[in-house]
């Protein structure tokens, strides 16, 4: 049996020297340089490839994407009809949350004021209230969504998460549907987007979502953080609310375009933290070994974990 690494913008080689390393009885293959013979291929590690690549294996049983989202295949046309499993790893979890409470603790400690007076060399400290004081609230409560929320309830803030359908999360308050996504959004001070990207998320966070965020709170305005997907947020509005003061500030990892373009408004805006992409940087040798373990356990007559439901997109 053959597998294949079908890979954008990263090197295909090392990941096939690591698949080499950990499943030695398959024969690793590259895309696009050396397919070798479609019909032999069962399994293939996709990261933004085009669905032709897959497509051209009529023998493929499994795809696996190498990113923690999996929007980069469901929205190719023609993509095989098999079951397609996203990557759960607690490196890639631990990544993300490490990126999170950083940008809510940079905001939270006046970051980005200290900064601008030591650019000015002003010494002046600032008020600042206790994480206790400070609402923040995670769109989004799957693996990521929910180690982000207990990790930040452990320094004290007051969470609160939404998601789609119900949750419990021990010292977090949960929302879920479209019910009560304005009572979550209401009592939020740092609202964290890391939500998948799928149909009804496109274009989520909008000015009319960051407007109605909590007014009231201790930061002095609300704070937009996103490392879910750059797709689900409309970049003009941010643009819009980070300088009409109906944002105070932003994170962002992800964005409409990537690499974000020079010409955006966002590169100029003094009240924005931006970072390419690298909140959740996935580990090679972690993936590899997981997917080795997948593909051992599937080939023993055991099921596939963490398979996705192409029908919600995650």
């Amino acid at each position: 049996m053959s597998l294949l690494i079908a890979v954008k913008g990263w090197n295909p080689a090392a990941w096939a020297a690591r698949l080499g390393k950990h499943l030695p009885e398959h024969e690793v293959r590259s895309w696009p340089d050396a397919i070798g013979e479609p019909a032999a291929i069962r399994y293939a590690l996709a990261w933004k490839a085009p669905a032709e690549a897959l497509a051209a294996c009529p023998n493929l049983e499994v795809i696996f994407s190498l990113g923690a989202g999996v929007d980069h295949l469901l929205a190719q046309p023609g993509l095989p009809d098999v079951p397609v499993v996203r990557v759960v790893d607690p490196d890639l979890t631990a990544r993300m949350t490490e990126w999170v409470v950083l940008q809510v603790l940079l905001h939270h400690r006046q970051h980005l004021a200290y900064a601008a007076q030591q650019r000015e060399g002003v010494w002046r400290d600032l008020e600042q209230p206790a994480a206790r004081q400070v609402r923040v609230g995670l769109l989004g409560l799957g693996v990521l969504g929910a180690d982000a929320a207990k990790a930040l309830a452990r320094l004290r803030f007051d969470v609160a998460g939404w998601a789609r359908g119900p949750k419990r999360i021990d010292g977090v308050a949960c929302y879920a549907g479209e019910g009560e996504l304005d009572a979550f959004l209401a009592r939020t001070d740092i609202l964290v987007n890391l939500l998948p990207l799928t149909p009804e998320t496109h274009g989520l966070v909008d000015y009319g979502l960051v407007s109605r965020l909590a007014r009231d709170g201790a930061l002095g305005g609300p704070v937009f953080i996103n490392a879910g997907r750059g797709g689900s947020q409309v970049e003009a509005d941010l643009v819009r609310a980070l300088t009409d003061g109906t944002l105070k500030a932003a994170s962002l990892d992800v964005f409409e375009t990537e690499p974000l373009p020079a010409s955006s408004p966002l590169w100029a805006l003094e009240n924005v933290v931006i970072t390419p992409h690298v909140a959740a940087e996935s580990d090679p040798e972690a993936i590899s070994a997981y997917v080795a373990e997948q593909i051992r356990a599937y080939e023993a007559g055991g099921e596939l974990r963490n398979l996705v439901d192409k029908a919600t997109g995650y």
